[in-house]
This record gives C-alpha cells, structure tokens and sequence, in this order.
C-alpha cells in the first residue's frame, strides 16, 4: 500500500470494493498540515487506480474528522518564515497566495473529480478547511453530535472549494457564512447539506451500509451518473466561484483584519485569537486594526530582542 505523512490509504480488509482514506494526525484532531492536500490527492490517485475499489470513505482518525489547518503553522509561524499564505514582505503577492491556495484546493477537489463514488464519514468536527474536505466528497454521512462549519469567515478566511452555496442554497449558506456558525449532525441533515446524521455508536454501521449498496454498482455506470450531476455544478460555474473564493481568500489573510488576527496569534497563542474570533466580540477593523497589529508587531520585536543571545 502506499504511505504517507498524513493519510492512510487502503481497501477494506472484509469489503476490498470500498476503499478507506483515513485522515491521520489524531494528536492535532487531523489539522491540515502542508503535505495534507497531496497526500489526500495521492491517496484518491491510489484508489482511482484500482480496478476492484468501487467508493471510497473519506474520515478522520481519533476524536475528529478534520479541524481546520494546522494555525500551528499557519497563523502562529512555526512553519517557514514568510510562506504564500502568509506573506511578511509588503506589498504583498496576491498571485502567490492563490496559487498555493488553488493547488491546495485542487487537491481537495480530486475527491470531487474522482470517477468513483466518495463518501465522507464525519464525527466529532468538520470545521474551516476540514468541511472543505468533507464538502468535496460526493456524499456525507454525519453522527449526530457531530459539527460542521467555517468559523473563519469571520475574519482570516474564505472557503476556497465554495461549496456551501452549492450544497445548502444560498440563503443557508448566506447564513453560515456570515455568522461563522456551526451546525450539528442532526441540523446538517434537517437542512440537507448531510444525506443522513445518526448517532455516533451508529456511524460506521451506517456508513458502511451505504458504501455497500453503492459498490454493487458497476464502475462505469458509477462514472455515469457521477459526471452528469459534476456537470450540472460546473454549468452553475463552480470553477469560477472557487477562483474568486481563493483570491479572496488570500485577502482575509493579509488585509489589516487578517494581519491582527496572525500578530493576535503570533503574541497571544491561536487559541487566544481563535477564542476572540469565534466568540461574537467584534473584529478590529479598519484603522483600529492597524493599530493593533503595530501594538503587537512592536511586542514581537521586544521578545526577540529580550531571547536574542547576549554578546
């Protein structure tokens, strides 16, 4: 079988037409790393390829399917110092966050363009990228406590795969998008954006069921019917929605609002700024925003100042 850093890939030991991509950092609740996106893309190549698979089960490892990216490394630097998502040098590059972005989405989206049949299997949560991975699965099977959302749209993002509108319409997704809210299992389902929501002692029993009842079907006639409802969606213009979704992306990363929230994060810890984010507190905006990120850029420059080595 192939590996990976952050996936495994295999077909079901007891139903080897249903293949199992497990996302696998459990100790971060899955959080997208930089390999993520690829090794996701790799895997669904993997599954593609084999002529036995006939659907495909995307879900998490451990208490999640998949929280978000790592801020660890995206919002508080631990990563490389000046990454395309995360520009320091000024102006800013707004073609090389895209396309780091659009690949990363692109990966995703092999779920979505994947001739077979992709289900998502979600406990605990789905939320900022993760539902992007959830939503670029052809079906979704929720627990019922599960959560599922984009919390960033409040401020330092924009869901790149633009799926929301496509799956709940626009006055729901409206809704989500505005209010950074989550939604349970249970409501996911009520509003159709989940096939079905269970409870969770039920999930892999009940996801299992209906990844059999679709591998009985031939590949090609899966193939069928999965590419005439794609083409539906990209008649709508999906393609367009998710180039002006990660361009703007990329803003709510470097505008004054996304600069507070990574200086929030880079002097006070993720957790601080994703508290402040989520809790309804407004925003700094604007020049207050500007303010701030000078208060916390002057900080930052005082704690390395302090730990740089003593002559």
């Amino acid at each position: 079988m192939p590996t990976f850093n952050t996936v495994l890939v295999d077909k079901d030991p007891q139903h080897p037409r249903i293949a199992r991509l497990v996302l696998n950092r459990p100790e971060k609740l899955n959080a997208i790393g930089n390999t993520t996106p690829a090794d996701i893309r790799h895997a669904v190549e993997w599954a593609q390829a084999e002529d036995e698979v006939h659907a495909i089960v995307v879900e998490g490892a451990g208490r999640a399917f998949c929280a978000g990216y790592d801020l660890g490394e995206y919002a508080e630097g631990r990563s490389q110092a000046d990454h395309p998502c995360r520009q320091e040098k000024t102006p800013w590059d707004p073609m090389l966050d895209y396309a780091a972005m659009k690949a990363n989405t692109e990966d995703f989206m092999s779920l979505w363009r994947c001739t077979k049949p992709t289900i998502a299997k979600v406990h605990g949560y789905a939320v900022a990228g993760g539902s992007d991975i959830a939503l670029c699965c052809d079906l979704l099977v929720m627990a019922e406590d599960a959560k599922i959302g984009y919390m960033p749209t409040r401020v330092w993002g924009c869901p790149t795969t633009a799926m929301w509108t496509y799956r709940l319409g626009a006055l729901r997704a409206k809704q989500l998008m505005f209010t950074g809210d989550t939604i349970d299992g249970a409501q996911a389902a009520d509003w159709g954006l989940a096939n079905f929501a269970v409870p969770p002692e039920e999930l892999d029993a009940a996801t299992l069921k209906l990844a059999e009842r679709i591998a009985g079907v031939p590949r090609s006639q899966l193939m069928m019917h999965k590419l005439v409802v794609n083409q539906v969606w990209l008649s709508m213009g999906l393609e367009q929605s998710q180039m002006f979704a990660t361009v703007f992306d990329g803003i709510t990363r470097h505008n004054p609002e996304g600069m507070w929230f990574r200086r929030h994060a880079e002097v006070e810890g993720f957790k601080s700024a994703v508290a402040w984010r989520d809790s309804g507190r407004p925003v700094p905006e604007g020049d207050e925003a500007r303010a701030l990120v000078a208060e916390l850029e002057a900080r930052l420059a005082q704690a390395r100042a302090a730990s740089a080595p003593q002559r």
